[in-house]
């Protein structure tokens, strides 16, 4: 029996994600997948999966869990948040606490508990094998609209026990030594259109001018802002057509609506303009309160960002190094440091 990892404590909503159910919207299905596909992608470089193996995204609060049938390497991208391990040792229980962007090796009946996430409203907890959950669809994702996916279609309870998929992690643990910026510039880059002309002139230039605030509507289908409503020429109402991630609904009210990972496959509201690929993880961080505006920019300069963007995401999973012990010193870095300021001496020049 391979190791498994039984829920103590969920999570506010911890859901087993991948990189999502690609192709079958023609069907109503939604692609679903990690709202921060670079944390997942790195989560599981950490842990020396695929890009895309299965794991678990964190929503605000991590989980708890213990370690049941084996040892497991994990690691945990995309938030800041302190892990602790607690592991029975002769003298009784001792824990030890753990940042993100490393990996982790966990005895079989270790607990382990995931604090508060900071700097992101997800992050992704990977384990090295990916979690062994049926394929749905050519996907492990789940879809907690449809009911499918994952771990029965929902996110984790207590009592859970989540299969690790088989296969021994090699090698020593990584780390990532330089994590990516989590920091906010308050801005999200969009191509107008296609149904943007179905607002006034004033309308644009208030949906480009204004700054939104994230309101408490924010889920991983979407995120209803605050913030001046936009006039229309006529009504929001268009014939319902179909939605890609990160499309921008503005139904009656006025207030835009920013579709994420589990968003709808069509609908019947004018969409003002769609958030860049490259910008999607940043919009899946957002946490209610969080206020942003929004640039426009052409397909061109989307893809050239998609393009920027995975090479830094490259450049990330080659950088990862092998994790150093506390007492290590690392040489590299003490030969590269000049430690003398000066050189005096006592001896007479005559």
């Amino acid at each position: 029996m391979s190791a498994r990892l039984l829920v103590t404590q969920p999570g506010p909503q911890t859901t087993v994600q991948d990189l999502g159910r690609v192709g079958a919207q023609a069907y109503g299905v939604p692609v679903c997948g990690a709202l921060d596909m670079v944390a997942l992608r790195l989560a599981n470089a950490l842990v020396g999966n695929e890009p895309g193996a299965a794991a678990l995204e964190c929503r605000l609060i991590g989980p708890a869990f213990t370690v049941e049938g084996g040892p497991v390497r994990l690691a945990l991208a995309g938030a800041e948040a302190t892990i602790q391990v607690t592991c029975e040792v002769a003298r009784g229980d001792e824990t030890r606490s753990y940042p993100a962007w490393r990996a982790i090796d966990v005895p079989e009946g270790a607990g382990v508990r995931i604090g508060t996430l900071r700097g992101s409203g997800a992050a992704v907890l990977a384990v090295a094998g990916g979690f062994d959950v049926p394929v749905v669809l050519n996907s492990r994702a789940t879809d907690l609209k449809g009911g499918f996916g994952g771990l029965g279609g929902r996110a984790l309870t207590a009592g859970d026990r989540l299969p690790v998929g088989t296969g021994a992690p090699e090698g020593p643990c990584l780390e990532l030594p330089r994590p990516p910026s989590l920091a906010f510039d308050g801005m999200l880059r969009v191509v107008p259109g296609p149904q943007d002309d179905a607002f006034t002139q004033d309308g644009l230039a208030t949906f480009l001018g204004s700054t939104y605030r994230v309101s408490r509507e924010a889920d991983r289908m979407g995120i209803r802002l605050e913030g001046a409503p936009l006039a229309f020429h006529t009504s929001a109402d268009i014939t319902s057509d179909g939605i890609a991630t990160g499309a921008i609904q503005v139904p009656g009210s006025g207030l835009p609506i920013v579709l994420l990972a589990d968003h709808q496959t069509v609908g019947g509201y004018a969409k003002i303009a769609t958030v860049i690929s490259a910008d999607l993880p940043r919009a899946g961080r957002l946490t209610p309160g969080a206020e942003l505006r929004f640039r426009a920019v052409s397909v061109t300069e989307a893809e050239e960002a998609r393009r920027a963007l995975e090479r830094e995401i490259a450049a990330l999973v080659a950088s990862l190094t092998p994790v150093r012990a506390a007492a290590e010193i690392d040489l590299a870095a003490l030969y590269a440091t000049n430690l003398i300021s000066g050189v005096v001496t006592a001896c007479d020049p005559e």
